[in-house]
Formats: structure tokens, C-alpha cells, sequence
């Protein structure tokens, strides 16, 4: 039967394959989860709107964006907003702490566990053995469970296996490994894996970057990047002469893996991760939208409800630096945009633009236009007067229509469909709401009035029970089940659909619903001393928690990173160079960094001279 209640249209929503070949393909890919960022309660609830089957969020402190913090309170009605749809809130506790803070780091995440979090991101692993010691945090009974934050510099089997052994739930891979390295681990261990699709990059491995904390006392695992990647350097040579002067050499593109999702579900990720906590609504409800579209054709959900869009997603129309697949499928040629770290926007042409003649896409007027010109972009609305060589690339990073088409009210909605039956009993009608795995009911007395206009009774029974508007339900199907039609009127049908959306609402909250029983002895008993003889991981998880504080005084390098300047300049030691020069240093102001390549494993590291 046609849903007589449904109003929207999905823009934006097509297939290029059969629908028998995608039912197919789904069957293989069950429950996969959209993972997304969330600023504050705010964006978090956008981006469940859009379509994410899970957001993480930092809490009051050690939440590794110091400027991204949330209270409990926020963070418990997220779980609320969430739970409804059975999507998931993960709380990120992801900075390595000093001995004073353990105590204030224990209990908040028995305070997360008690309004219903299901999950804690943790970088520091005598946390994470302390809390595992507890047994509060298995996971199990759909408690609530660790994750292995990618800060742990999690980039080869034998770390996830070790993570694994710890009793972590899932592990944040690297975003630096392989389609073919993803599958490796995913041969050789049974943890769930969750790896980045879309975002920004940092140039160093996670965890393993100190230039911030050494050069401006901001530590990068405490939260507080200065983003030193962003800024312009020099890059010299072994006699110190100039081979590229003021360049942004260590600023990466976006990664953005949509076109390889499902090279990435064949090596088993099953959670999808979207970067950007410090995001506004407006970016993540376009980056979810888009891939909300992108997974539904390969998999299902691992949440429930309806996502309706009230725009066609477009990863390039907001912030947007211009994206790789990283190290997905080998080394690629160039990961770099040496002119800027900003956002450049959509691709709209070259000058010159003729008179009278549009670009290859619509302008509307407020749009912002930029171009690069001698080693810089600069905005067009100020050089207005500026002479643009012809074959300049142009390019849009602001689209005002398209920001007006996700700021709007409606622009991601997500409702609860739900089956509604209303039937005839013998003092009076029986109304059901049925959706997902709750059902509630409403008896009623009432007189029986026949009615006199068949077809406007039913009519009007359907019309009033569809009324949900507000409550984040979607009447998906409306039965009427009498002996004959009775008159009802309509304020007496609208105060039995509230009955019963209220039951309803309130079964749901009962089923999903937030507070969790909490040991607090057991928090305590974590903070009296914690038996790390137990396990041989335990022991290693202590062991690497010290030495992640001990950096300094082990004089590791400011970065590491699998990035190298040397490929990215075409001067890779294993090629040929016509003149035989090879970057040698950094220089960032007064700063001079040797670069270090280490080229039997093909990384590279940066070294602070001065």
C-alpha cells in the first residue's frame, strides 16, 4: 500500500548498479557503522540527522581537542538522541596523562559508563589496564567497551595483536597502512577495526608527533597541536642552499576514500571514520550525508530510521583541501599543496572566463572565488583588479546556495518509521505503534457512534493518527480494522495518538534508555593500585604508557612519517635526480630540522637542529 504520510523526496539518492546486485552485495556487509565527529551536543545530533550510525565527542578534560570539550549533562543527552535510533556515542579520554590525573580520569569514565556512553577512545594504556583490571569495561551485556585510539600508533599487526590481547573492543588503525596491510590484520586477529575515510591528515604517524610540544610547549597527545604541518618552510639542501623556498610542504590533502569502500570492506573495516572535531553542523551533516549514500548502497546500517536530505552532498563545497586516498593502494605521486593549507573549494575552471560565459558550474552572487597565482591563493573578492594569467586554475570555496541548503531546518531529518494499527474492541478500540523492536498499546472505551460518511471516517482516523510531527516519528503504514466506520472526531483521535506516542516514547526509553549501574567501589579499588601481574599485557601497557612520558629524555624525532618530502619533490633516492641535489632540512624561522629517510622500511623522520 502507497504510504499515504510520506512527504519528502531523498534528493541525491540513485544507483548505478542493478537492485538485485546491491541486496546482494548488502547480505555480505552486515551492520556496518558510520562513525562521526562531534564538536558539542549540536553538531552531534546533525550528524546522527544525516545518517551516522555513531559519533565520538570529548568530554569535560582529556578529550584531545582542548577546544572541543562538552560537559556530562551534553554528553548524556547526545546518548538520549542517539540511543533512540540504536546509534552510538563514543567519548574520546584519548590524551596520555600524568600520575595526578589518573584518579580524575578513572572516574570520569565510570561517570561516562553511568549516562550510557558505549564507548571510551583511550591513548593511555595504564588507563586503559587500569580500567580493564575493573571488569566494568569488557564491553559485554552491551556494556560499555575500550577502543584503542589511533593515537596508540596502531600500523602493524603485531600492535593490534597486542591490543587486542589488552581486551580492547575495536582498534583505530593508522591512516597511513594499505587496503592490503588492513587485510592482513583483519586475517590475523578478530578485533573490530576502524579506520579514517574522509578528513584532515596529519603528515606525522598519530602519537608519534612532538614538533608542537618541543617548538611552542603544546603536546599534540595532551590536545593542544600548534598544527606546525600548516606552516610555510624552506627546504634545503646538504650545503644548506635553497631548493624550494616558503612552501607548504608537510600540509597534506584530505584524505577521502569514497571511491575505495568497498575494497575496504573486503578487507574487513567495520567502522568507517570521518575526521573533524572541531567541525561545525553545516560540514559534517554534508561529509555524512554523502557517505550515508555512498555505504547504503553496499551495506546496511548498523542504526535504524529514515534519513531524508534536503541537499545533494558535495565533499569539495565545504572545507575542503583537495583530497587522496593516501597510502590506500601504494605511494602516490604527490599528497602535498605547497601553495596553501586553507581551503581551496570546488574546482570551477581557468582563466580568463569570457565575457557573458559561465564557468563549468552555476555562480551565484556572494560566492567566493580564489585562484593561485606566484605561490599563494588569494581570494578574488580582494584583488578584485589583479590580471589572472590565462590557464590559472579558478576555484569556488564558498557556495552560498549550497549553504543556505544545509543550514536550513530541514536539511537533514531522520525519523523512526513506525506501523500503526487501529482496531475495533468490544467496549471500545485497540491502537498500536510498532517500530523496530518496540511495540506499545492503547486500549480505549468508547461509545460507538456509526458514522455516516464511510470513506471521510476512515479518512479522518488516518489522517489524525499521522499527525507525529515533532515527536521523531514516521507513520509508515496506517491499518484500520472495524466492523464497520464509526465517527470519531478529531480532537479525540489526536489525544489518543498522544497516549500512545507518549507509551511509545517511553517503551523506547525503557529499551535504550541512558543510566547504567555503576560499581563505584570498584573505581576506588582501581585507584588503590592496580595488579598489573595479571597479564603479561598489562605489563607492556604500563610499560608503554612510562615511555610515551618519557619521550623527551629518549630523544625520539619531532616526526615521523611515512610521507617523504624526498618522493613528494622527485628526489627519491631510488630514482634518478638530474642533478643530484637531495633536501637535506627544514628551516621554519630561526628552527633548522634535519630530514632523516629511511629508506629499506620508506619512511621518514624530522630532527630539530636548532
Amino acid at each position: 500500500m502507497v504510504n499515504e504520510c510520506e512527504r519528502w523526496t531523498l534528493l541525491g539518492y540513485f544507483c548505478i548498479l542493478p537492485v538485485f546486485a546491491v541486496e546482494k552485495m548488502k547480505k555480505s556487509y552486515q551492520h556496518i557503522e558510520l562513525l562521526a565527529p562531534a564538536k558539542n551536543l549540536a553538531v552531534g545530533c546533525a550528524a546522527i540527522d544525516a545518517g551516522a550510525d555513531a559519533v565520538y565527542i570529548g568530554g569535560p578534560s582529556f578529550g584531545a581537542r582542548k577546544a572541543a570539550g562538552n560537559s556530562l549533562e551534553d554528553i548524556a543527552a547526545l546518548c538520549r538522541y542517539a540511543h533512540f535510533f540504536r546509534a552510538k556515542v563514543l567519548v574520546t579520554l584519548n590524551t596520555l596523562l600524568y600520575a595526578h590525573e589518573y584518579e580524575e580520569a578513572v572516574r570520569l569514565a565510570y561517570a561516562y559508563k553511568q549516562i550510557g556512553v558505549d564507548a571510551i577512545i583511550i591513548q593511555d594504556l595504564k588507563l586503559a589496564s587500569m580500567l580493564f583490571e575493573t571488569g566494568d569495561f569488557s564491553g559485554e551485556d552491551g556494556g560499555i567497551r575500550l577502543h584503542a585510539s589511533t593515537q596508540c600508533d596502531n600500523r602493524t599487526l603485531a600492535r593490534v595483536k597486542e591490543l587486542e590481547a589488552m581486551g580492547f573492543r575495536r582498534v583505530v588503525l593508522a591512516r597511513e597502512l594499505s587496503i592490503e596491510e588492513m587485510a592482513d590484520i583483519r586475517r590475523h586477529t578478530t578485533v573490530e577495526l576502524e579506520a579514517f575515510v574522509h578528513g584532515a591528515l596529519c603528515v606525522s604517524y598519530s602519537g608519534a608527533c612532538y614538533m608542537s610540544e618541543r617548538l611552542c610547549g603544546r603536546s599534540a597527545n595532551r590536545g593542544e597541536c600548534a598544527q606546525m604541518c600548516r606552516l610555510l618552510y624552506d627546504v634545503l639542501d646538504e650545503q644548506q642552499e635553497e631548493m624550494l623556498h616558503q612552501k607548504h610542504i608537510l600540509s597534506l590533502y584530505d584524505l577521502d576514500r569514497s571511491a575505495i569502500l568497498s575494497d575496504m570492506l573486503e578487507a574487513g573495516i567495520t567502522t568507517f571514520k570521518i575526521e573533524g572535531r572541531l567541525k561545525d553542523a553545516d560540514y559534517v551533516k554534508n561529509i555524512v550525508g554523502y557517505y550515508r549514500l555512498m555505504l547504503d548502497r553496499l551495506c546496511e546500517k548498523a542504526s535504524v530510521g529514515k534519513v531524508r536530505l534536503g541537499f545533494t552532498p558535495a565533499p569539495n563545497k565545504t572545507f575542503h583541501r583537495g583530497s587522496t586516498t593516501y597510502f590506500s593502494n601504494g605511494r602516490p605521486a604527490s599528497l602535498v599543496n605547497m601553495l596553501t593549507p586553507k581551503s581551496t573549494g570546488e574546482y570551477i575552471g581557468k582563466a580568463p572566463i569570457p565575457a557573458g560565459l559561465l564557468p563549468e558550474v552555476e555562480l551565484h552572487n556572494g560566492d567566493g572565488l580564489c585562484f593561485g597565482n606566484e605561490g599563494f591563493y588569494w581570494p578574488l573578492s580582494k584583488h578584485a583588479g589583479v590580471r589572472i594569467p590565462a590557464g590559472t586554475a579558478l576555484y569556488r570555496n564558498l557556495d552560498v546556495a549550497f549553504q543556505r541548503q544545509l543550514s536550513a531546518k530541514d536539511a537533514a531529518v531522520r525519523l523512526l518509521p513506525v506501523s500503526l494499527r487501529f482496531e475495533e474492541t468490544d467496549d471500545g478500540f485497540l491502537l498500536t505503534a510498532t517500530a523496530d523492536e518496540t511495540v506499545a498499546e492503547l486500549r480505549v472505551q468508547a461509545a460507538k457512534e456509526p458514522a455516516s460518511n464511510a470513506n471521510r471516517a476512515e479518512a479522518m482516523v488516518r489522517q489524525q493518527l499521522c499527525k507525529l510531527g515533532g515527536t521523531r516519528l514516521e507513520a509508515e503504514a496506517v491499518e484500520v480494522v472495524w466492523q464497520q466506520p464509526y465517527f470519531l472526531s478529531a480532537s479525540v483521535l489526536n489525544d489518543w495518538r498522544r497516549q500512545l506516542v507518549e507509551r511509545f516514547l517511553q517503551k523506547r526509553e525503557e529499551q535504550y534508555g541512558n543510566t547504567k549501574d555503576v560499581h563505584w567501589a570498584n573505581a576506588e579499588a582501581c585507584l588503590s593500585g592496580p595488579s598489573s601481574d595479571k597479564q603479561d599485557a598489562l605489563k607492556k601497557a604500563h610499560a608503554y604508557a612510562e615511555k610515551a612520558h618519557d619521550h623527551q629524555t629518549e630523544n625520539p624525532p619531532e616526526m615521523t612519517c611515512k610521507y617523504c618530502i624526498l618522493y613528494e619533490m622527485g628526489r627519491c633516492k631510488k630514482q634518478v635526480n638530474s642533478d643530484g641535489r637531495v633536501p637535506a632540512f627544514l628551516r621554519q624561522g630561526q628552527h633548522l630540522f634535519r630530514i632523516v629517510t629511511h629508506c629499506k622500511e620508506c619512511y621518514m623522520t624530522l630532527h630539530l637542529i636548532r
